[in-house]
């Protein structure tokens, strides 16, 4: 998916992203250049340096993976 959001995933918007992931029990990930990060830790999140129109991919596995993949994927492609 691509990230809309001005600022990439920077801050405010890695803030937030975290706070959706944290709400699943599923892992959630996403990977970006060739590495992967863990969505639900803002550290990590923030040291991918993902910036705008950058293209990642979002990993979900667990027990509600398909909530979480779909309510995760919105919040970026909306531009967060």
């Amino acid at each position: 998916m691509t990230v809309k959001s001005l600022a990439g995933l920077h801050m405010r918007p890695a803030g937030e992203l975290c706070k959706k992931a944290q709400k699943y029990e599923s892992n959630i990930m996403f990977r970006f250049r060739d590495k992967e990060f863990n969505a639900k830790s803002l550290l990590s999140i923030l040291s991918a340096c993902v910036q705008q129109e950058d293209e990642i991919v979002l990993v979900c596995s667990g027990a509600d993976e398909q909530e979480a993949a779909e309510q995760i994927a919105a919040f970026i492609e909306a531009g967060a």
